[in-house]
């Protein structure tokens, strides 16, 4: 296992500069350039307003600003957008890489790490685009944001587990790569990011404990919305199932990773 880490720090130039060059050749013909990767989501986030803000708006507790609604939504994406682009990545990664992986040699894990760097870096931007808008409609920062670091980490980890795990699975079961997708779009629709919790029955709270994205938005929620300190109870359960779930892919990683060769 260390022997991993070891890897991705000897490569660490070259896990950097694949990251930079994938951003730059992504957007080389485009006027707008990066823009694009915070353009998609905002305007995610403006149908949503547009549809729902009136009738939404009253439903958040607290809260009385006529963007309330939009803020709320932008916090719970931030943490959605970067879980889902780590995983739908991480899916076809191995696949897509394959050619490579086999004329080239070179440590297997830099592939996730430089998938891991450009997500983040995206996820970055976009919270940059996030506190202009805030900024715009008057709305308050305060220094609990500072809570997001550590929780960024938390969905990076949960979301690279799965994600490697999933990826390694799809190339020896490509159907994977077909309903991985499906599930993502459900438990999203299963996560209050769209509506907010107060609108779903009480006897119903109790299935929200089988999400493990709940925690992590709400506290996205709670932090970016109304200020608050979120609740580390939920939270922490889910780093630990993160860690787990991070540690068990690695070791699925490095124990196919010459049959994965072999089967690309």
């Amino acid at each position: 296992m260390f022997s991993i880490f070891r890897s991705l720090w000897q490569y660490r130039h070259f896990i950097s500069s694949s990251i930079r060059n994938e951003l730059i050749s992504r957007f080389a013909r485009s006027k707008l350039g990066g823009l694009w990767m915070i353009i998609n989501p905002l305007a995610q986030v403006a149908i949503y307003a547009l549809i729902l803000s009136n009738i939404l708006a009253a439903k958040l507790p607290g809260l009385d600003s006529q963007y309330a609604y939009a803020i709320y939504l932008m916090a719970g994406l931030l943490a959605w957008n970067l879980f889902n682009d780590i995983i739908c990545r991480c899916l076809n990664l191995f696949i897509e890489q394959g050619n490579l992986m086999k004329k080239m040699s070179f440590p297997r894990i830099t592939l996730p790490a430089i998938v891991m760097g450009s997500c983040l870096l995206n996820n970055l931007l976009l919270f940059i685009a996030m506190l202009g808008i805030f900024a715009l409609l008057g709305h308050q920062f305060s220094a609990t944001m500072l809570w997001l670091i550590p929780l960024t980490l938390i969905v990076a980890m949960l979301a690279m587990g799965i994600g490697l795990i999933l990826g390694v699975m799809n190339v020896f079961l490509r159907d994977i790569g077909q309903v991985v997708p499906i599930i993502l779009q459900m438990l999203f629709w299963f996560t209050p990011i769209v509506y907010p919790i107060i609108i779903i029955p009480e006897d119903y709270h109790h299935w929200l404990n089988l999400n493990p994205m709940y925690p992590l938005t709400d506290a996205y929620q709670q932090i970016l919305v109304y200020g608050n300190t979120p609740q580390w109870d939920g939270v922490l359960i889910i780093a630990a199932v993160g860690l787990l779930l991070a540690g068990a892919s690695l070791f699925m990683f490095r124990r196919a990773s010459a049959e994965m060769v072999d089967a690309l």
